[in-house]
This record gives structure tokens, C-alpha cells and sequence, in this order.
């Protein structure tokens, strides 16, 4: 009953939100069918506006979009739901795509193999990033979120040192990431019109199930449940609490290094010195609040706020500023946080229709008496 009513206000706050940007448009002369066009186009790759047919590279790169947004939400996801708030998945993305771009191009291995273990190099760093915050939080009960923030910029700042020191990086970039580690495909791009869709699309899959699969069906998800439900209670049952702990942070970091390393060698194929945060890990937030934190839910919040991204783009073209589609985005992540006042007002909306039906039945009641 709990997740319906979770997944209304969820629903509710998506369609808020788009009205938000609809009213904002149509105040300020624009077009809001602009907008819709746009998440259509963005979505499907048709354009209705201007009728030049199916083009799906579009589609493509509304995948690429998403996927480490999905990644990202499931990282904080899995903290939240063992009673932690993982706000360091920023950092856990940028460690795990150095970590990934290093060992494509300090270890030559052969094809498949050097791919799979540069990802998983990039799901172990960010796993060891995430590992700090949990000791210390089961060590000395030192906050994670505090711990978590200083370890971003650790982690931004780190990242940028190693990227220029690498063999064939510049000022800003490394050198692409070899052919047998990168995750790029001919023919996923050839079948979306040269989009950068790539095989990190495969591991996203499995993160998606592994996620699925620890929390809702294994005994060990079960005690990281309980101990973020019921820390004292959990340590009473005779769990591990303090392990636990550490645990969770480190799946949840490992999942924000696995983004990172699709990133790295599948969308870009190079690393990047980093000025300021992508807000990849913040994005993660909203994807996992608006997706009340259940698998489904995540993966389509992660489509929705990769759509947004998409759409932006696409918005500017027709001459609508892009700015639109990060309003609608904030204004869905601001609906979400209110969700306990929009659930006493549907609370109220009940309320009110069930003493209707009451007074009815009682009138109804009351006539069919006197009749008698």
C-alpha cells in the first residue's frame, strides 16, 4: 500500500513538473509544443513539427544519456534503502572512470578480457571510494554525508592529477582508450544512425538485476535492509550492523564506478580533466527519490531525466532556451520532496470523498425508512 502511494506522488510529481515548464513557456511566448515535440523526438527520433521522418540517432543518444543516470540513482538507491544516504556518488564516478581509463591504457591485455576488467577496475575504485565513508561510519558514527562531500572533491581532484600524468595525455584529456578495452560499437552505431550507444548498455543490465536480485531476494540484502530499518533491533537479531554498513556503502559506491567507467570508455573513450562536477552523482538523487527507490522505478526515473537532458538540445534548436527542460527536471526533484504535503492532501481528498459516500448511504437509509 506504502509503494502505491509512493509511486502516485512519484507519478504526481512527474506530471507537475512538466506543467511547471509548460506555464513557464507559455509566460514567457514560447511554444509548448515545442516542448512535447522535443521529448518525442528525443524518445522515438520523430520529429512532428517538421516532418523529416525517423532519425534514431536520437534514440541512441537518449540510451547514453540515461545510462549513468540509472547507475547513479541505483548507487544511492541501494545506500537508502540500508538506512544511508550515499550523496558521494559524484566522487565514486569520477574515481571509477580514471581508475577504468588507467588500466585500458597502462595494461594491455587481450580483446573482451581488457574490457571487462577496466570496467571492473572502475566498479572496484569506486567501491574503495565508497568504503571510507562506510567505515567511518561504523567505526567512529562519523556522519556519511559529511564524509561523502570531501571525498567528491578528493575524488575530482585526484581524478585530474592521474589523467595528466597517463602516457599521451594533454592538458585536458588522455589518449583514447585502447580498441580491446573500449566499450564503443559499430554496430550499435551503425543501427542507431552514429550514435555513441555502446556495450556499457550490457553491464547497466546486470547492475539493474544484481540490484534487483541483493535486495529483494537474498538473506544478505535482507540484514542490510534490517539494519538500515532498525539498526538496534538488527544488532539484537545478532547482524553484523557495523559490516553491514560498510557493506551497503560499497555496493552503492561500486555501482557510482561503474557508471564512471561506461562513461570513460564507452561515451567519450577518453578521460577528462574535470573544471567542476558533471553532477552525474547529484543527478543520482533525484533519480532514485523520484523512483521511491524500487528497481522499476529507477530505471524509468533514469529514462525520464535522461530524456530531459536530450531534450534540451533539441529545445534550443526551434529557439526555446534549453533551461526549460533543468526547470522541469528541479521542479519534479522539488515535487518529490514535498511528497509528505501531497500526501496529506490526497489523504484529504479521501477523507472527504469517503464521508460523501457515508452521508449518502445515511440519506439513502434515511428515505428508504420513511418509505417504509
Amino acid at each position: 500500500m506504502k509503494n502505491k502511494s509512493t509511486l502516485t506522488i512519484s507519478l504526481l510529481a512527474i506530471v507537475l513538473g512538466i506543467l511547471v515548464g509548460v506555464l513557464i513557456m507559455i509566460a514567457t511566448g514560447q511554444n509548448p509544443i515545442a516542448l512535447f515535440n522535443a521529448l518525442l523526438r528525443g524518445a522515438t527520433g520523430i520529429d512532428l513539427m517538421r516532418g523529416t521522418g525517423v532519425n534514431l540517432r536520437y534514440l541512441g543518444e537518449f540510451i547514453v544519456q540515461s545510462m549513468p543516470l540509472i547507475l547513479t540513482g541505483l548507487s544511492v538507491a541501494f545506500a537508502y534503502r540500508t538506512g544511508l544516504f550515499n550523496i558521494g556518488a559524484e566522487g565514486q564516478f569520477m574515481v571509477g572512470g580514471c581508475a577504468a581509463i588507467s588500466v585500458a591504457i597502462l595494461f594491455p591485455m587481450p580483446p573482451v578480457i581488457h574490457m571487462i576488467v577496466a570496467v571492473l577496475a572502475g566498479a572496484l575504485a569506486g567501491a574503495l571510494w565508497g568504503f571510507l565513508p562506510g567505515f567511518l561510519k561504523s567505526k567512529f558514527n562519523l556522519h556519511e554525508v559529511v564524509i561523502c562531500i570531501m571525498m567528491n572533491y578528493i575524488g575530482m581532484y585526484a581524478n585530474n592529477y592521474i589523467i595528466v600524468h597517463l602516457p599521451g595525455s594533454t592538458t585536458t584529456i588522455t589518449a583514447n582508450a585502447p580498441q580491446t578495452a573500449s566499450l564503443s560499437s559499430e554496430f550499435l552505431r551503425s543501427i542507431t544512425n552514429h550514435s555513441r550507444l555502446n556495450w556499457g548498455i550490457i553491464f547497466l543490465i546486470i547492475a539493474v538485476l544484481a540490484y534487483w536480485f541483493i535486495i529483494e531476494k537474498t538473506s544478505f540484502g535482507y540484514s542490510l535492509r534490517a539494519t538500515g530499518f532498525n539498526k538496534d533491533g538488527a544488532q539484537y537479531a545478532g547482524m553484523k550492523v557495523n559490516r553491514n554498513i560498510v557493506y551497503s556503502m560499497m555496493i552503492a559506491g561500486a555501482l557510482a564506478g561503474l557508471a564512471g567507467a561506461i562513461s570513460v570508455l564507452g561515451t567519450f573513450n577518453y578521460g577528462r580533466v574535470l573544471s567542476a562536477f558533471e553532477s552525474y552523482g547529484f543527478d543520482g538523487i533525484a533519480v532514485a527519490l523520484t523512483g521511491a527507490c524500487n528497481v522499476i522505478g529507477i530505471v524509468l526515473s533514469g529514462l525520464l531525466f535522461g530524456l530531459l537532458k536530450v531534450a534540451q538540445p533539441l529545445l534550443q534548436i526551434v529557439g526555446t532556451p534549453k533551461e526549460i527542460g533543468e526547470i522541469i527536471s528541479a521542479s519534479i526533484v522539488l515535487f518529490v520532496a514535498m511528497q509528505y504535503g501531497i500526501r496529506i492532501v490526497l489523504n484529504h481528498f479521501k477523507t472527504r470523498k469517503k464521508e460523501n459516500r457515508t452521508i449518502d448511504t445515511d440519506q439513502t437509509v434515511s428515505k428508504e425508512g420513511v418509505k417504509s
